[in-house]
């Protein structure tokens, strides 16, 4: 599932991220590495911020879409 679905609060693990090379690049920068766990702090107007090794990063909703997440 998209992570722009996910709840707040939950654990999730990233299982894959989809985009140009260039996107993918830009979000492993970040720290959006695949087999990770991250928690959304929090949603407002479909932007997002993530808890993500021990940072915190905010995204919109199209990266967040881009990255396909599982509960842990």
């Amino acid at each position: 599932m998209p992570l722009s679905m996910g709840k707040a609060g939950s654990p999730l693990t990233i299982c894959k991220i989809n985009g140009k090379d260039e996107t993918k690049r830009f979000l492993n920068s970040l720290g959006f590495v695949v087999g990770d766990q991250i928690t959304i702090v929090s949603e407002l107007g479909g932007n997002m911020i993530i808890n993500i090794k021990d940072a915190r990063v905010a995204i919109d909703k199209t990266m967040a879409n881009r990255i396909m997440v599982n509960y842990c």
